[in-house]
């Protein structure tokens, strides 16, 4: 990548829309956007402040292309680290393209996907792990997501590692040292201070990594399972939660007949919901495959809503539960007695309450056509999804990126600590500590290869 070529891109979503921006950055681009800018006043951007807006027009020649209001970033105090200018022109599609072809016929370079955060990374504006969370604050689709993205955009998990490295690095140092000196047979690393060091930077390697479970459920979403019967009413349910037609409800058996995901938040945590095929015996083939996919994405679920029909008596429930229980694993497994209408509510739950009350004690009663008792399930899925209060100083792993990183280092600093129990020497400790050392610097940037910079910053939108 040349980063002193000047790139241009369209920053806003495709579409029409109130105003729309086209960002350039690179050397000289100040002054490139002044031969397509006039003032009222015939002022030069190239003579403007920093970080200051300006009124005029963009012109093709003789022609007006649009009024625009341009922003003006000079180095190194922009997002990219260079001279930046930012294009804030009318959002119709046609004005958007007119004014980046113009910069492009004249010697801009259309941006890759990501090349802006990428030259930021390059000149040191940010790291990897602090570039790969912008990506994911623009993903952000709920509270809790956007407050992790946002934490790791400001180095909560780059300092964190950062503090590990340091560590490790003066200790290799020393260790080597000792390299030079194999003859005198010295030491200068304290064996129990290393040892001290090893099994503490362990404890934080495990925090880390193990936080990526719950970084992972807030991120993409909890898969939450909607099994049940044909007709039990799960298809009317998907539609109450979401306050949509989503899924096509009807009193014929077998409608779904494929699964049908869509995602909800309730309260900051974001649930990814799954209707699927109702359970039952059938010859038809397409619903056998329907019905397959069901206990997939049972087994795949986190939280799994087993919808029963209230007015089904107990021994039926009992041998549809045969079927189910076994492919429960780790999910967490919720009752939903729906149709308590059709009975009435008392007498329900008087009836059910005691059914597979040893199973399955996590149970609720509704009646989704009426959306009675719903805001309750909506309460058992929040403490089923066990999302902790994440503080801003609370450092979480979302990018399973890092997470491999974290689990290499962690078999790195792990084989450290044996090392150290069995008295080997330092050559071999050596290698093994600058292991961890890579691994941990591989999250930030520190250590890493062009494939996986192509790999990471591929993944962004045009503009970013």
């Amino acid at each position: 990548m040349q980063h002193n070529s000047i790139i241009a891109a369209i920053s806003t979503p495709q579409g029409v829309g109130g105003i729309a921006v086209v960002r350039l950055s690179g050397v000289g681009c100040i002054a490139f956007v002044d031969k397509f800018f006039r003032s009222p006043r015939s002022k030069r951007l190239e003579d403007q402040s920093a970080n200051t807006i300006h009124f005029g027009s963009i012109v093709d020649g003789d022609e007006i292309v649009d009024e625009v209001l341009v922003s003006v970033f000079h180095a190194p105090h922009s997002f990219t680290g260079e001279e930046s200018v930012e294009v804030a022109c009318h959002g119709s599609v046609y004005i958007q393209q007119r004014i980046l072809r113009l910069f492009i016929d004249n010697g801009a370079s259309l941006a890759r996907a990501g090349e802006f955060t990428q030259r930021a990374f390059a000149n040191g504006k940010m790291d990897l792990a602090q570039a790969e969370s912008v990506a994911d604050l623009i993903a952000s689709t709920s509270a809790a997501t956007h407050r992790l993205a946002l934490n790791q955009l400001r180095g909560g998990v780059s300092s964190k590692l950062s503090v590990l490295r340091e560590q490790l690095l003066n200790f290799t140092s020393l260790v080597e040292l000792e390299l030079d000196f194999s003859e005198e047979d010295v030491e200068f690393a304290n064996r129990d201070n290393l040892k001290d060091l090893a099994q503490e930077i362990e404890k934080h390697i495990d925090a880390l990594a193990d936080s990526f479970q719950v970084g992972n459920a807030i991120k993409s979403g909890i898969p939450v399972a909607i099994i049940g019967e044909t007709n039990a009413g799960k298809s009317t349910l998907l539609n109450v939660l979401l306050q949509e037609e989503k899924a096509i409800v009807s009193d014929v058996h077998g409608t779904t007949r494929d699964v049908i995901e869509d995602t909800l938040s309730i309260d900051g945590i974001m649930f990814r919901l799954i209707d699927t095929a109702g359970i039952r015996d059938t010859a038809d083939e397409i619903e056998i495959i329907g019905i397959e996919r069901t206990f997939k994405k049972l087994e795949q679920a986190s939280v799994v809503l087993w919808l029963v029909d209230a007015t089904a008596n107990e021994e039926h429930i009992r041998d549809v539960a045969e079927k189910i229980l076994p492919r429960i694993t780790n999910q967490k497994l919720i009752l939903v007695f729906n149709k308590i209408d059709v009975v009435g509510c008392g007498v329900v739950m008087d009836r059910r309450r005691s059914v597979l009350e040893n199973e399955i004690p996590d149970r609720v009663f509704i009646s989704a056509k009426y959306e009675e008792g719903v805001s309750d399930l909506r309460n058992k899925l929040i403490t089923a999804a066990n999302i902790p209060e994440i503080g801003e100083q609370d450092v979480i792993i979302t990018n399973i990126r890092h997470y491999e990183a974290l689990r290499k280092a962690q078999k790195a600093i792990q084989r450290v600590s044996e090392g150290l129990q069995m008295g080997i020497s330092s050559d071999f400790l050596s290698q093994d500590i600058r292991e961890c050392i890579y691994y941990l610097g591989e999250i930030t940037g520190q250590i890493s290869t062009d494939e996986i910079f192509g790999n990471i910053f591929g993944k962004f939108c045009i503009g970013k």
